[in-house]
């Protein structure tokens, strides 16, 4: 489930993308922001497949092995332990990631070298061999192997970071959250179901969906003001001097103190200065933060930004 956060770097990627093109069309890139947030789900459903993937390279092994002309003994009397884990063999034959794994972006079939080098990790990790030598059985046994291999070497696996960039440039930034939602949807499958629930990418009950829409909306129809008052309010630099993902923090930030009254603006604050350090020069936070102290109170003299509710509270 998308959080503020998630929506913040997707907007700002987006209206980055928006002030670096001639012409820029509003309609088409408030179309692209909603897609980046469909291709989100996709690398999330993408995860929850990613098990039952394993299984079967697990399955070609045991029957590569029994097809031996000379099978050793262990070829003919396979560990199968991870290929009849419980949670594992729920997220193989869910119906539900069946028909959504033909509608996503992410097809892990397309690259089975890829497939490959992630089983090869997987039957050489610690925590596979620990698995498959423990005595121990279970449904709550078998989820924590799955939890623990996938939180310590499918999701940090290097290749797939590497193919993930090659098919869309945002992926990598998608993949906490969408690990996170992963797990989270692992930890709630139960050893009677029969299949899974998925996490929605919106709640139902929320405004996250309206918020991005007026986050990206207000930022760009505020911009040519909040552009003005940047470059009136910024000792020694020009507007055009001002480095382009600074300028997009800062109008996105002006834009969400102006428009979202429930939000504090001290959350704000904190939020775009935490973009700026992962996402602009080393010194950009500091030079964001002066330029927004000073906005926000010119603005709030000014009678722009009124707070109400929860946006009263300075925290």
């Amino acid at each position: 489930m998308l959080n503020r956060r998630q929506i913040r770097i997707k907007a700002m990627q987006i209206i980055f993308a928006y002030y670096s093109e001639d012409k820029p069309d509003v309609v088409k890139y408030e179309k692209i922001l909603f897609e980046s947030f469909n291709r989100f789900r996709d690398l999330y459903i993408a995860l929850l497949l990613l098990p039952g993937e394993m299984q079967a390279k697990a399955i070609e092994k045991i029957e590569a092995g029994m097809n031996k002309k000379l099978p050793t003994q262990e070829d003919l009397h396979p560990n199968t332990k991870f290929v009849t884990n419980n949670l594992v063999r729920i997220l193989a034959n869910s119906k539900v990631l069946d028909k959504v794994s033909k509608e996503i972006h992410i097809r892990w079939r397309d690259n089975d070298d890829l497939l490959r080098s992630m089983f090869k990790s997987l039957i050489e990790s610690e925590d596979y061999k620990e698995y498959m030598a423990s005595k121990e059985r279970g449904f709550e046994h078998d989820r924590e192997f799955l939890l623990r291999f996938l939180r310590r070497e499918l999701i940090n696996f290097e290749h797939m970071h590497d193919w993930l960039e090659e098919i869309g440039i945002f992926w990598n930034d998608d993949l906490d959250l969408a690990s996170s939602m992963a797990l989270k949807t692992l930890k709630t499958v139960k050893e009677s179901d029969n299949d899974v629930e998925l996490m929605p990418l919106w709640k139902a009950d929320d405004d996250e969906e309206e918020y991005t829409k007026q986050l990206f909306r207000r930022t760009l129809a505020l911009g040519a003001e909040s552009e003005k008052m940047i470059a009136e309010n910024a000792p020694n630099w020009e507007a055009d001097r001002i480095a382009t993902m600074d300028m997009v923090i800062l109008k996105m930030a002006l834009a969400e103190a102006q428009t979202f009254e429930s939000i504090p603006l001290k959350v704000t604050m904190n939020e775009y200065i935490e973009l700026a350090n992962y996402y602009s020069t080393p010194k950009s936070n500091v030079f964001i933060n002066g330029i927004l102290e000073t906005l926000f109170s010119k603005l709030q003299s000014d009678g722009k930004i009124n707070k109400i509710g929860r946006g009263l509270i300075d925290a």
